[in-house]
């Protein structure tokens, strides 16, 4: 790939039933996971210090954003999936109290250990329990939460409708998700600064701060293909999740998309 300014969205590829796309790539459906999985693995011990640094700390303005949204209350139960180091998961805690529970499960055995570490380090692990598991097929059974987040995750899920259809099937009736994810700029003029700092500073940040400018170039196209703020809308709508809105910040660089189950 070219260095240098380039479009956001990537020369359309026929669709194939037994592929998907890793970044710009197209590969086997049964190979994603595990490719993910590497990025994560490469990522993990440098993942908080990286994302201070690429997004300049707003990051942190984005989960506290989502936070306040949760409507958790004491003695509540919630799930953060695709939970990496917890930074949701910590806020949470401390919303439903001891007598509350929030579960944070990852894919990534890495990442969830390192969320582990960095909770216990705390002193916040009395009310929160850690669950490896795929996005997909969640192991809790129906209707088991009050909130469901998933940061900055969704768009490394290889089938994002199966799994807005397992976060709608274990959430409670009258319970919320919340999806924070990256999203197309709104701003204009935005996309094309966006798209050169992606493409040009993030992965020589990667290559100089966690040795690996290939998986933070990776995380720069897989946003380039994740859906836009309508169409995931729409997936959550398809997904059974009704009352359906989304929130740009930073210029649409990225969005809270809420849905309830009714």
């Amino acid at each position: 790939m070219k260095s240098g300014c380039i479009s956001a969205y990537p020369p359309t590829v026929q669709n194939m039933s037994d592929k998907t796309h890793f970044g710009y790539k197209q590969v086997e459906v049964e190979k994603k996971e595990g490719l993910v999985a590497d990025v994560f693995d490469s990522v993990a011990s440098k993942y908080d210090l990286m994302n201070d640094v690429m997004s300049f700390g707003i990051h942190r303005i984005w989960k506290r954003i989502a936070i306040r949204h949760t409507g958790l209350k004491k003695g509540q139960r919630a799930l953060d999936v695709a939970g990496g180091t917890g930074d949701l998961t910590i806020e949470m805690s401390k919303l439903v109290g001891p007598d509350g529970e929030v579960v944070i499960s990852d894919i990534n055995a890495a990442m969830l250990e390192q969320g582990r570490r960095r909770l216990i380090d705390k002193g916040i692990a009395g009310n929160v329990k850690f669950v490896e598991a795929n996005a997909e097929d969640l192991p809790f059974e129906d209707n088991s939460f009050d909130c469901i987040t998933i940061a900055f995750g969704l768009r490394n899920v290889t089938n994002q409708d199966r799994a807005l259809a397992s976060m709608h099937r274990v959430l409670k009736p009258g319970g919320r998700l919340l999806v924070l994810e990256f999203s197309k700029p709104v701003m204009p003029g935005l996309e094309k600064v966006y798209d050169f700092y992606s493409f040009n500073i993030m992965p020589l940040m990667g290559k100089i701060i966690a040795r690996d400018e290939d998986s933070y170039r990776y995380l720069a196209e897989s946003i380039r293909m994740h859906p836009d703020q309508a169409t995931l809308k729409q997936m959550m709508q398809d997904a059974g999740f009704e009352r359906c809105t989304y929130h740009n910040m930073t210029g649409g660089i990225v969005a809270l998309h809420k849905g309830f189950k009714l």
